[in-house]
């Protein structure tokens, strides 16, 4: 599929910035990569060069991550292991709006490594020798940068739907660091947690620009259409709501017969947790899959084992011949190339099956989602705005999906889900990121983005 060519030919180039730790932070870097000096987007844990003494600190947070993602599902002790963790990361709640400036244990912590050990001093050092717009999507190398005195503009981007206070620095009021916001609720979050309103843009979350064309969205609108077909197969949504799809996709009428079959597409976090979900839904699918009613597409992100975990589980529903035609399943390599693979089969998913992760952003191409559980304090918050924007809806029994699933295609209600989706998720954090680091402040607005929950 051929990129989209960006109209801003001669904009600055920056240091795009982030961590190689699950998928959440590269993916948000990912579509900035037009923006990144030679399209490098450096990993601020594994980049060329990076000491040893980096490297340990930021390998050893790592492993314990996945380690207790992981041993959350040992019974008995599993589950009270994660929730004490998940504890240390717990977002306050929001009401009553209170100072929630003081710095929490985990930057305390963090800034101590910092101090101490001189912790990412090198990578900024390096920086520092070509100063350039320095956009991060993980808050720790935005530290980094303002305490060992980057002298360029320093950017973070929070990376979920609300964030916890370990996003703001050891002296939010007068740090130097500026932030992107997805939406409307991390900037009144980053307000409580002291950081100067002036710091804060709120631009959106960014979206690849091959999934949305250029700032009139054309082939976002083009694939919502035919995605709409699919989703509506009764015309229930579209006898209903007809005007305003065709005022928000530009449409005289939907097309005769859609591009793609329906299709779902099912993906598991950068842990590989949650694939035992994806074998229930190969089973529960299998009639709809052999009479080719249904396509399924299977994320195993760089995950060769999870890979193989969905081929074994389709030979052993009896759809061995359907691997790579009624069953698809995604692996890359590296994390770039299944990025690029995902961000193409998403032009005809219909459906989105997954946790609330950073994806949950992305209800904005117009695909509704179906929320598997939360892991982790944030993807609550997640899955609560996917319900709040009516883009998304929480998971019925895996094993029955063949039932539910068709009821609510049949219903009209994910036409309608993708249709909201579209309509009240921000879009133009891509477009929003570039015209600020170029000091263009006419950003693409979307008034929808003020919606609270």
């Amino acid at each position: 599929m051929a990129s989209v060519k960006h109209k801003h030919k001669h904009s600055q180039k920056a240091w795009v910035v982030s961590v190689d730790m699950g998928y959440g932070h590269q993916r948000a870097a990912f579509p900035l990569r037009h923006l990144a000096y030679k399209k490098n987007i450096i990993s601020a844990n594994n980049y060329p060069g990076v000491p040893e003494r980096d490297r340990r600190v930021w390998r050893e947070s790592q492993r314990f991550y996945e380690f207790i993602s992981r041993f959350k599902r040992v019974p008995v002790i599993g589950k009270p292991a994660w929730e004490l963790y998940d504890s240390l990361q717990e977002i306050p709640k929001f009401y009553p709006k209170r100072d929630l400036s003081k710095m929490s244990l985990q930057v305390k912590q963090i800034y101590r490594l910092i101090e101490k050990r001189q912790w990412g001093k090198h990578l900024i050092d390096k920086l520092s020798k070509d100063p350039k717009p320095l956009i991060t999507t993980f808050f720790i190398p935005a530290f980094m940068a303002e305490h060992f005195d980057y002298p360029g503009e320093i950017y973070c981007l929070a990376t979920d739907t609300d964030i916890n206070r370990a996003w703001a620095p050891k002296e939010p009021a007068s740090s130097r660091i500026q932030y992107f916001a997805p939406n409307h609720r991390v900037v009144e979050r980053l307000k409580l947690y002291g950081v100067a309103a002036d710091k804060i843009f709120l631009t959106g979350f960014p979206l690849p620009l091959d999934n949305i064309g250029s700032d009139t969205m054309e082939i976002l609108k083009g694939d919502i259409a035919q995605r709409l077909v699919n989703l509506d197969p009764d015309r229930l949504h579209w006898q209903r709501y007809k005007g305003l799809v065709k005022r928000y996709l530009g449409i005289k009428k939907l097309p005769n017969k859609s591009n793609h079959p329906l299709t779902v597409t099912f993906a598991v976090g950068g842990a590989g947790a949650q694939r035992d979900i994806g074998a229930d839904i190969i089973k529960s699918l299998k009639n709809q899959i052999r009479l080719k009613k249904i396509r399924l597409v299977l994320v195993a992100g760089i995950h060769n084992n999870v890979a193989k975990f969905f081929s074994d589980a389709a030979v052993a529903a009896g759809l061995r011949e359907e691997l790579g035609r009624g069953i698809k399943i995604i692996f890359g390599s590296t994390k770039d190339q299944y990025f690029k693979k995902f961000d193409e089969a998403l032009r005809t998913t219909d459906v989105l099956w997954t946790k609330p992760s950073e994806l949950c952003f992305y209800a904005a191409l117009g695909i509704p989602v179906i929320i598997a559980p939360p892991i982790g304090s944030q993807e609550h918050f997640n899955r609560r705005w996917l319900r709040t924007i009516g883009a998304g809806v929480t998971q019925e029994n895996p094993k029955h999906a063949d039932e539910w699933l068709l009821d609510w295609i049949h219903s009209g209600w994910f036409a309608e889900a993708a249709m909201e989706g579209f309509i009240e998720a921000p879009k133009m954090g891509t477009f929003n990121i570039e015209n600020i680091i170029n000091h263009r402040y006419d950003m693409v607005t979307e008034p929808r983005m003020l919606v609270q929950y």
